[in-house]
């Protein structure tokens, strides 16, 4: 890893030192260069795990987001996979929507786009807001990233 030859001095980045006091120099490493975002990955990461709904038409990805909200997301709390899952598998007309949503892992490029765009930038643990794209409406939960 060529780019984080240098992780300690990476560290002394403003807003970084509970990392760089942490021994966590490797994490400190990935984030470098993107600011506040850094901390989690985002947008530097190269694998996405997630999963999400598609639909047609915005008023039916309105209603599965409003019952992502109402059992969640309107208390704080985070959306577990296996409700997301119950909700796509109910909503999403994706193939994957048979499989909870469940996307898997795959690389930055794959994706077209804006779900691209909102799949690296969601936390791991969250749910985007609905978004369009060239296939419809989505709602997607980040499950994991790695390089």
């Amino acid at each position: 890893m060529g780019k984080g030859a240098k992780p300690k001095e990476s560290g002394g980045g403003k807003g970084k030192g509970k990392q760089a006091a942490s021994g966590s120099d490797e994490n400190a490493s990935k984030g470098k260069g993107k600011g506040g975002k850094g901390q989690d990955g985002l947008g530097t990461c190269t694998y996405v795990k997630a999963r999400h709904i598609l639909c047609e038409k915005q008023g039916k990805i309105n209603e599965a987001y409003k019952k992502l909200e109402d059992g969640w997301l309107s208390n704080g709390d985070k959306v577990p996979p296996a409700e997301f899952a119950k909700v796509a598998q109910e909503y999403s007309e994706c193939p994957s929507g048979k499989k909870g949503g469940d996307l898997g892992w795959f690389p930055r490029g794959k994706m077209a786009g804006p779900f691209q765009d909102v799949a690296f930038n969601t936390p791991v643990g969250a749910t985007s807001a609905p978004f369009k794209s060239t296939h419809g409406y989505h709602v997607i939960l980040s499950e994991g990233r790695k390089n």
